[in-house]
């Protein structure tokens, strides 16, 4: 499909998009203009952490450091807003080996003038770990994330002979007022959509969280669509079917997967 043709693969399908609200826009609008019609209701909310101190002093000592890794474009804005306000520039940084996972993490950085060394073909972090694994030996690395998170990065280049300091960056917490919205949407046939988007295993266990007990009744006619297999499996173990799987781990990828179960 072009850039800039309007198709109208999606026409009339209501799709609930659960992203951050500063993040949905991109998802929503490719969404819709394809036809679909969008409602918004976030699975979840980036905050800042408790504390940046762990963050501030990595920063500040970044000299010590031979590479960096960043795992989603909030880590990106929250290290970039704490560079700004210690009075860092990207030339503290350039002496990094710089690791993103997927094309939004990269331009993100490269948007701050920094340069991505290493994307994994896959967008996942076992793919991460597969790329990084020989070239981490004996060095220092700063892996910048969220408060909670996968430990396969750490933990797998730890035992390839790396030095690896995890750094909280941000958290994500469950936006309450979403919840009766989120009930509402589904209990009636005439809101409810038929496609619901999960972009992480976040929106996955804080889309339950949210729903409660209930979710087999109301979700029996509603296909559920994964950004990719981690996410996928997320909603296996907490008894959800996966209907739709991106085969590129990204917002258009999903978006691609999408059209096609609709096809």
């Amino acid at each position: 499909m072009k850039a800039g043709k309007k198709s109208r693969g999606l026409r009339g399908v209501r799709v609930l998009v659960g992203r951050a609200r500063h993040q949905a826009s991109a998802l929503s609008s490719g969404l819709r203009a394809l036809g679909a019609q969008i409602l918004e209701i976030p699975f979840i909310e980036i905050r800042k952490p408790r504390s940046f101190r762990p963050l501030d002093s990595a920063l500040k000592n970044v000299h010590d450091y031979d590479w960096l890794i960043l795992t989603s474009v909030n880590g990106v804005d929250a290290m970039w807003e704490r560079v700004r306000k210690l009075r860092l520039t990207k030339k503290h940084l350039r002496h990094l080996q710089v690791a993103a996972i997927g094309p939004a993490t990269k331009k993100a950085l490269e948007s701050r003038g920094l340069k991505v060394h290493v994307v994994p073909e896959k967008y996942i972090a076992e793919s991460v770990v597969r790329r990084l694994r020989k070239q981490v030996k004996g060095k220092r690395v700063l892996l910048v994330r969220a408060k909670v998170a996968r430990d396969v990065i750490p933990r797998d280049l730890r035992a390839a002979g790396a030095q690896v300091d995890v750094v909280e960056a941000y958290e994500t917490v469950i936006p309450r007022a979403s919840r009766s919205r989120l009930r509402a949407a589904l209990a009636t046939s005439r809101r409810a959509p038929k496609v619901i988007t999960f972009t992480s295993s976040s929106t996955v266990r804080n889309f339950v969280d949210l729903l409660g007990n209930d979710h087999g009744s109301v979700l029996k006619d509603v296909r559920l669509a994964s950004i990719g297999p981690v996410t996928s499996s997320t909603l296996e173990q907490l008894g959800l079917r996966v209907d739709i799987e991106a085969r590129e781990y990204t917002i258009p990828g999903l978006i691609k997967a999408i059209v096609s179960a609709q096809s």
